[in-house]
């Protein structure tokens, strides 16, 4: 039974988020009751497609493996970044033909803006079989530099980057390959604007980061922590909506961005990484799927050198499994109607990640 403080909250409640001014529905009650839903084939997504002749399996973002646009990828042996061959976002002005006009009479219920970006694909190592659980640390602080890489290029350009990955065929992902995406666009999007304006009232306000506060919080009773060492630490947020998302961020010093991170930061940002990802596998003995994206101080020219001390940087992974590898959580009906819901307790959900091994992959892999 979950509590908060002295209160058991083993019934309805909702809690509150403060980084985006929402409130979740949380109904332990109902994780009790029988599924007569969709039952997912339980896939492990690094066991399918071609094999070349060492076993490896070719496919588009395979080292030498040609994309739909017919571009061969180089014999990458590390990180490989280049520009998506399909973007979402296209850095070009809007065309002529395209009449914007937000001064007429209905420009406040027909009001349109540019969006304009660039897209980029990252793959995080030649081999296929190895996401990030199963790399080694330096093949994951290749990862993480890569990203620094990114951020630096396009963040005195862009308003946002946003870093995010998609992993396994639940959550969208087309191509089994270990890969991210970032897009960089001259906007802020809907959860970064909200969650940039919601630190800054908390900061004016208090004088302090909002995310700071709570993970000192957290710390003194460490309900939600999942696991942590000497520069980060990963828990289930308390206004959690996924069952068992989770937030990395640092509890040691104030970090706003992936770029102000220092190479033992680094280093512990990795091997914190490897444990939770290898966690996550655990839990279901699966490649876990989910989603993940990394929020940081907002970018662009008039702020990628400026101190923006409202902000903590900060990684969320919104996973969809719900009670077992062949069980999703479904954000339908109440959720899209109405607010956001979820069955399991944070405080239940974090207790269950702890009991995994963040040392020992199920797959027997030495996490060295």
């Amino acid at each position: 039974m979950a509590k908060f403080g002295s209160i058991e909250l083993d019934y309805p409640h909702n809690r509150y988020n403060p980084l985006l001014d929402e409130w979740i529905l949380v109904c332990p009650h109902r994780s009790k009751r029988p599924w007569m839903g969709k039952i997912e084939k339980k896939e492990d997504h690094q066991n399918q497609s071609n094999e070349t002749a060492a076993g490896e399996k070719l496919n588009a973002l395979s080292p030498g493996g040609i994309r739909a646009n017919g571009i061969q990828n180089p014999l990458y042996n590390s990180t490989y970044v280049f520009d998506n061959d399909f973007p979402a976002l296209i850095d070009t002005e809007c065309p002529d033909n395209l009449n914007i006009d937000n001064n007429n009479d209905d420009s406040q219920l027909f009001r349109v803006q540019p969006a304009r970006g660039r897209c980029r694909v990252m793959c995080f190592h030649p081999s296929s079989r190895l996401s990030l659980p199963l790399m080694s640390i330096d093949e994951i602080l290749a990862v993480i530099n890569a990203w620094i890489g990114e951020l630096l290029k396009l963040g005195p350009i862009y308003r946002w980057v946003q870093i995010f990955e998609n992993k396994g065929a639940i959550m969208g992902c087309s191509n089994p390959h270990p890969h991210c995406q970032i897009w960089a666009s001259h906007f802020l999007p809907n959860i970064p604007r909200k969650k940039d304006q919601q630190q800054r009232n908390y900061f004016e306000k208090y004088g302090r980061a909002m995310l700071w506060d709570y993970v000192q919080k957290e710390l003194s009773n460490e309900e939600r922590i999942v696991i942590r060492n000497e520069h980060w630490l990963a828990l289930v947020p308390f206004w959690a909506t996924w069952p068992f998302e989770t937030m990395l961020l640092p509890y040691h010093r104030s970090i706003q961005r992936l770029n102000d991170i220092n190479e033992m930061e680094k280093k512990s940002l990795a091997s914190i990484m490897k444990g939770l990802l290898t966690i996550y596998d655990n839990l279901f003995e699966i490649s876990f799927p989910y989603s993940m994206g990394w929020h940081g101080a907002p970018t662009g020219p008039e702020y990628f050198d400026s101190k923006q001390p409202h902000w903590i940087l900060h990684a969320v992974y919104y996973p969809p499994l719900l009670r077992s590898a062949t069980i999703k959580k479904f954000m339908v009906g109440y959720e899209l109607c109405a607010q956001s819901q979820r069955d399991i307790t944070p405080e239940k959900a974090a207790e269950i990640l702890r009991q995994q091994n963040p040392n020992k992959h199920y797959k027997k892999y030495d996490s060295k």
